[in-house]
């Protein structure tokens, strides 16, 4: 089985390292087991992590897949075949937008609804362009261009297309 290679590979903003850090410590504010947690995260703890975090983020788009990675203790790694792929859905909402952010939502087939929130990658640098490719490219591959080997009335066209030329030739010939 041969690697699909890489057609585009996917830039992380680094904004999402301070979007990371608050997303996770006010998520400990409102717990209160997490307030003595938070301060630890605030102090240094989150920044480290969302570094560690950042660095490993990858997605690479294949001519076949969609391959994404992320996670530091917990890594998750996925590769999705395009043309299981029946939605990129973008989301933009005001605090990822403050951290000029946007999240990439991956619908696919044949999974069910509690898989479909582990599919969301968030920090992509200009998401919409790359929404754009993976859907080109997945449509690419359902409805690929016919060549002349796979479509027989192009075949059959071209054999016409030689004999008339014979014909013409013959035709040229006599005159």
């Amino acid at each position: 089985m041969s690697a699909d290679p890489i057609t585009l590979r996917a830039r992380f903003n680094p904004l999402i390292k301070p979007f990371l850090v608050m997303q996770i410590g006010v998520t400990m504010i409102f717990t209160v087991v997490g307030i003595p947690l938070a301060v630890i995260w605030f102090l240094g703890v989150g920044r480290w992590w969302a570094q560690h975090y950042f660095d490993r983020l990858e997605c690479q788009l294949g001519e076949r897949s969609l391959r994404f990675r992320k996670g530091i203790l917990v890594t998750t790694e996925k590769t999705i075949p395009l043309e299981n792929i029946q939605d990129v859905t973008f989301i933009e909402g005001p605090i990822l937008k403050h951290f000029n952010l946007s999240t990439l939502k991956f619908e696919t087939a044949g999974h069910s609804v509690g898989q479909a929130s582990d599919m969301r990658l968030t920090g992509i640098v200009d998401a919409q362009a790359f929404r754009s490719r993976i859907i080109e490219a997945r449509e690419a591959l359902r409805h690929p261009a016919p060549s002349a080997h796979d479509d027989p009335q192009l075949a059959v066209l071209r054999s016409i297309e030689s004999k008339l030329d014979d014909i013409a030739a013959l035709l040229r010939a006599r005159q």
